[in-house]
């Protein structure tokens, strides 16, 4: 006979402390100094966004967090066997900018003053008209706060065509 026994394993879950816990809470002045992405792509072709944004709050930023939106679409059909369709396919995040959360990239500490540019080179994949959408967060747990020097969200967004026409190529 096979008896189970749910024993209680100590795994970090158990009794850790809250994901938020060590970001400072406040809100923190930044300025979206430039934000770039090509109105006019082809299928094929390698674009860079570009986004920078300075630390105006007189204080440390926490860690300067981008939200991307528009990477990629959701489509409703059941027929197919993942419903997220590629519109850009991203081969080069900004340096040192790995997260765990989906379609935000993380740039560190940011002291006041400072500068920080965030590159992405990405691949359109799909023809039509997009928009793609940004956001800058002092944090990525929610307790540091980002804002414009007038007080407004620091967010964007850009409109991209994407011709249908792939790039053209010659071999010699």
């Amino acid at each position: 006979m096979l008896l189970l026994v749910a024993v209680p394993v100590a795994l970090g879950a158990c009794g850790a402390a809250k994901q938020d816990e060590n970001e400072p809470e406040g809100t923190y002045k930044v300025d979206v100094i430039s934000a770039s992405f090509p109105g006019r792509q082809r299928l094929g072709e390698t674009v860079k966004l570009r986004i920078q944004v300075k630390n105006q709050s007189g204080k440390e930023l926490p860690d300067l967090a981008i939200s991307i939106e528009g990477f990629s679409q959701r489509v409703d059909d059941p027929t197919l066997a993942t419903p997220v369709r590629h519109i850009w396919l991203v081969n080069t995040p900004p340096y040192n900018s790995d997260s765990a959360y989906t379609d935000t990239w993380t740039l560190g500490k940011v002291p006041d003053g400072a500068t920080r540019t965030a590159d992405w080179r990405v691949t359109a994949v799909r023809s039509g008209t997009y928009s793609l959408r940004y956001k800058v967060s002092a944090g990525v747990d929610g307790k540091a706060k980002a804002e414009l020097p007038d007080g407004s969200p620091p967010r964007g967004s850009f409109i991209a065509r994407i011709s249908h026409n792939a790039r053209t190529t010659q071999v010699n």
